[in-house]
């Protein structure tokens, strides 16, 4: 036993390895999220209704953006791999793809948006005990979501070029990147919300400003950065002199790359349906919830950021043949995120009292914040353990398992369960949001027994 466990502690030598590949991810993930936190913060000031609408249209954003995710992870894993074995013609032909395949996704989800987004915000205003407060957050999300609809393309471009500079070994520059957008939306949320310094006071069409704003600075200063640098990222030289993918890589990533975009969408459509779920249990829930999500976001970047990394570092080992390598990081990279996760929810679980009153809302929202970020604290080593087993399970390229791991287990667990305990039962939302949060000890138990048994080790960019 004692010598398993130190199998789990890596050398200083590993650790500064990990650090140098995860750090950047997790300050630009932290930064991020904690723009997100105020840009929450400073909406909430307004109004309970007007936070309440950002929260659902930006629902609906997220499994747009976990769509892009998606559709760039399939093609990414052959990134990393390609850059493990030295084949810059290979990297280039990923970033081709992901590109042709993120602008697809964009032009739908512009036209969904666009012609379907009151029935889509409509589904979680299910509280008719107040018409006329739901009647406002739909105007306030609406609001939002038409000015958001610019920022869906800059977004997926700039993932396309971060998760290529990222995959390759370059993690500073994303980092850099979106510390310049955040502060970008930090800054004119702070005058386009509220109109300072003779700025309009728009609310949240304002937040919805600031935040298009930043997506378009971070991809001027994202691609800018590869294109001057072509020396140092050749897969840059002649990029866009065609759009060539050669037809079996093309058909391999569509055949590694599918389950993983449909994947992220399930997983992000099932987040939203659980939302929606939750928000029968009216309007105070909605506002709750997005409170708690929020903070928690902040809170989970370390162990969410692992994950990132372990995806790197494992395809990168895996690329190069050496299986005992990427067998022997795996583990000592889920401890680690386990072993921050701990930390992590112990200062969340301390603070889960106070963060919420830094809103203006009600007290009952307050305390309803406060019980929901309880149960997440006491839960995020378990969320490690299954963030952490999905990574190192796509390293090998075996997404029709994380398929079945992720969004198949959401939609016939989490769901299920859900609806069930808010449709047949009296339960109260705390209940249900426990209830649902513990079945992540079913799929931990899943998770390690997928990486135990080797089934992710797999050299894809050999096959291709």
């Amino acid at each position: 036993m004692r010598a398993k466990l130190r199998g789990l502690i890596g050398s200083r030598a590993f650790y500064v390895m990990v650090l140098g590949v995860v750090l950047p991810i997790i300050v630009q993930n932290a930064i991020s999220n904690f723009v997100n936190l105020l840009d929450n913060l400073m909406v909430g000031r307004i109004g309970t209704e007007q936070m309440s609408g950002v929260a659902i249209a930006n629902q609906l954003i997220f499994v747009f953006n976990l769509a892009v995710f998606g559709a760039i992870s399939g093609a990414g894993i052959f990134t990393a791999q390609f850059h493990g074995s030295g084949n810059v013609d290979g990297v280039r032909a990923t970033f081709r793809y992901k590109l042709l395949i993120c602008l697809g996704i964009s032009a739908i989800a512009l036209l969904l948006f666009a012609l379907r987004g009151p029935q889509l915000i409509g589904l979680y205003l299910t509280d008719t005990t107040d018409p006329q407060r739901a009647q406002q957050t739909l105007s306030y999300a609406l609001e939002y979501l038409r000015v958001m609809l610019a920022g869906l393309i800059p977004f997926a471009l700039t993932q396309c070029y971060a998760g290529t500079l990222r995959e390759t070994g370059e993690t500073a520059m994303p980092m850099y990147a979106g510390v310049a957008a955040v502060g970008v939306n930090l800054l004119f949320n702070y005058l386009l919300i509220f109109g300072h310094l003779g700025f309009p006071a728009m609310g949240v069409r304002g937040a919805a400003y600031a935040t298009v704003l930043s997506r378009f600075v971070e991809l001027i200063i994202i691609a800018a950065y590869t294109h001057l640098n072509r020396a140092k990222h050749p897969f840059a030289k002649g990029l866009y002199r065609s759009m060539r993918i050669p037809a079996p890589l093309a058909a391999a990533i569509t055949r590694k790359g599918t389950p993983l975009l449909v994947n992220e969408f399930l997983w992000s459509l099932g987040m939203a349906m659980l939302s929606q779920i939750y928000s029968l249990r009216g309007l105070d829930v909605v506002a709750a919830t997005n409170i708690s999500s929020t903070v928690y976001n902040l809170f989970s970047v370390a162990f969410l950021s692992m994950g990132s990394a372990a995806a790197i570092i494992v395809g990168q080992a895996l690329g190069a043949s050496d299986v005992e390598r990427a067998k022997d990081y795996s583990w000592k990279l889920m401890a680690f995120s386990v072993a921050m996760s701990v930390a992590l929810g112990a200062a969340l679980l301390a603070l889960s009292g106070l963060i919420p009153l830094l809103y203006n809302t009600t007290d009952s929202v307050h305390a309803l914040a406060a019980n929901l970020l309880r149960v997440s604290a006491c839960i995020m080593p378990l969320n490690a353990v299954t963030n952490c087993s999905y990574f190192i399970l796509r390293s090998g390229g075996r997404t029709g398992v994380t398929f079945l791991f992720d969004s198949v287990f959401v939609w016939a667990v989490n769901i299920t369960l859900a609806w069930c305990l808010a449709h047949l039962t009296g339960m109260n939302i705390v209940g249900i949001y426990l209830c649902v949060q513990l079945t992540e000890l079913i799929k931990c138990a899943i998770g390690l027994f997928l990486v135990h048994r080797g089934i992710w080790i797999n050299n894809i960019v050999a096959e291709s």
